[in-house]
């Protein structure tokens, strides 16, 4: 069974729909960055742009260009992860509630507010009739929507799909997640986070879909695996044990890509692997920030490196580029609970 990435639309605290954020990314100095919106105009038409929320929009869009690059017309499924939702449309429908005393509400911020509304705004768009899901799961929720696309296509039920992850961090839920201690109170150089370890990130949010096929042609790289693990007693026994399993070793991978984000109870879990030095290591979350779908962004940027051909300096966790590369296995954890391993390649592999 082949599994390829035949195009992808980001939209991230990085230039939008462009690879420009991967091989140069900005540095920021707040301890919460919001995501560079694009022209929505030229996507969505602005009468139906005002009755969508932001991640919607930004979904949308997303998916729109996912589709452009792929050359697929109409995908077989809509898959997406989200962690908060849309959470914009929450805040502004309970606060509704509370200022209205129940009264004269809208009933457009509580149809808008379930997180299942961004995988049906984009099947609505395209008039797609086929499978339709949404996994919220916390830190993991984008892999749950990969690995659920991996099994349809293991059966033979599809033979594309879009598949994304979304979130957006509003003013409110950062304050929220900050008294757990989540961000930093001041950010020197995000780019640099990872290099000074402290207490807490900094926060962003993105728009990551992905448009997949068993067609190879003009594909950007190969999924060659997808697993998850809840509370796994030894990290690096369970990467080992994921490699076997897509029919690798360690000595068939190029670049370990990790979830370090700059918090030290978060990068200690990855500290602890007893990686080969002769591996390359990368990093992500320096680039988009931490958000409960942030491993889309590290798969986009893993991707975009096989495409390529390179690992970018801005991706290094050495700061070097790296040249040649052909597999690179994404290594993710949430709360040192819930664990994710990626494995994508070239084509040629």
């Amino acid at each position: 069974m082949g599994i390829y990435i035949k195009g992808a639309g980001v939209i991230s605290i990085q230039e939008p729909l462009s690879e420009e954020g991967v091989f140069h990314p900005v540095a920021y100095t707040t301890p919460q960055v919001r995501c560079v919106e694009p022209e929505f105009r030229k996507f969505i038409d602005p009468m139906a742009a005002r009755r969508m929320s932001r991640i919607v929009k930004r979904a949308v869009v997303s998916a729109a260009v996912a589709l452009e690059n792929s050359g697929i017309s109409m995908p077989d499924a809509i898959i997406s992860g989200t962690g908060l939702g849309c959470v914009e449309d929450t805040e502004k429908f309970l606060d509704a509630m509370v200022r209205q005393g129940e009264y004269c509400l809208q009933p457009t911020f509580f149809i808008q507010s379930t997180h299942n509304t961004i995988s049906s705004q984009i099947a609505i768009r395209l008039k797609c009739r086929g499978y339709n899901n949404t996994h919220v799961h916390r830190g993991i929720s984008f892999e749950s929507a990969l690995l659920d696309a991996w099994l349809l296509f293991a059966k033979g039920q599809i033979h594309s799909a879009l598949v994304g992850g979304y979130d957006e961090l509003t003013p409110t839920y950062f304050r929220l997640l900050g008294r757990l201690g989540y961000w930093r109170e001041t950010v020197t150089d995000s780019l640099q986070i990872v290099r000074e370890p402290a207490e807490g990130t900094f926060a962003g949010e993105g728009s990551v879909c992905f448009a997949l096929s068993d067609e190879s042609t003009g594909a950007w790289g190969q999924l060659e695996g997808v697993s998850i693990a809840y509370r796994c007693p030894d990290f690096m026994q369970a990467a080992e044990h994921f490699l076997t399993c897509c029919g690798i070793g360690w000595e068939g991978v190029d670049v370990v890509m990790m979830g370090l984000n700059g918090d030290r109870r978060n990068d200690a879990v990855y500290r602890q692997l007893q990686l080969p030095d002769v591996r390359k290591r990368a990093v992500y979350k320096p680039v988009c920030g931490e958000f409960f779908t942030a491993p889309a962004y590290g798969m986009y940027a893993a991707a975009v490196a096989l495409k390529n051909g390179v690992l970018p300096a801005s991706l290094s966790e050495s700061g070097v580029a790296v040249e040649g590369i052909r597999r690179i296995l994404l290594l993710n954890h949430w709360d040192g609970k819930d664990y994710s391993f990626i494995l994508l390649s070239s084509c040629g592999n």
